[in-house]
């Protein structure tokens, strides 16, 4: 069966907008809540983490693969070098969001002085793991649409 994995991420990007939009108009937070959830330094934290780390460990090619899977055919070292990719990026996403927490939270502690920028700092901490989750919620489908189709080759070869 061929899954069309692009397919699956753009379902996924419109359910998560979908639920986004559900909990903020939902919430009687009003449409300006939405700029609480635009980060620009931890966004950028994560991407100069995550796409830096697969060019340098070798693994952006296999990665950008990933998109690909069930569209083109792929050998089973090629899905196996794909899936290993795909884990690449959800490790460094981890890694990246911890490393913005933690700054975020080291230059919160520095201005303890000002309580009234509390809140505000302590949310900046708490994006970059959201941004982490919606990453994973994307990179998830993408590793497991190549393991179905690694075990759908291996199962032919028999």
């Amino acid at each position: 069966m061929k899954r069309n994995i692009r397919l699956v991420l753009l379902g996924e990007l419109l359910l998560f907008i979908a639920v986004f939009a559900l909990n903020i108009i939902g919430g009687n937070w009003g449409a300006s809540a939405i700029l609480w959830f635009i980060d620009l330094p931890s966004f950028l934290l994560i991407a100069l983490v995550l796409i830096p780390g697969l060019l340098i460990m070798g693994e952006w090619k296999n990665f950008t693969k990933a998109f690909s899977v069930g569209l083109k055919p792929y050998s089973l070292l090629e899905l196996k070098n794909i899936i290993g990719a795909v884990e690449a990026a959800q490790k460094l996403t981890v890694f990246a969001a911890l490393f913005a927490i933690i700054i975020s939270g080291v230059l919160l502690l520095g201005k303890l002085d000002d309580l009234s920028t509390i809140g505000a700092n302590l949310a900046i901490c708490f994006l970059s793991g959201l941004y982490a989750v919606i990453l994973e919620f994307f990179l998830l489908p993408l590793k497991l649409n190549a393991e179905h189709k690694m075990n759908e080759e291996m199962d032919f070869g028999e």
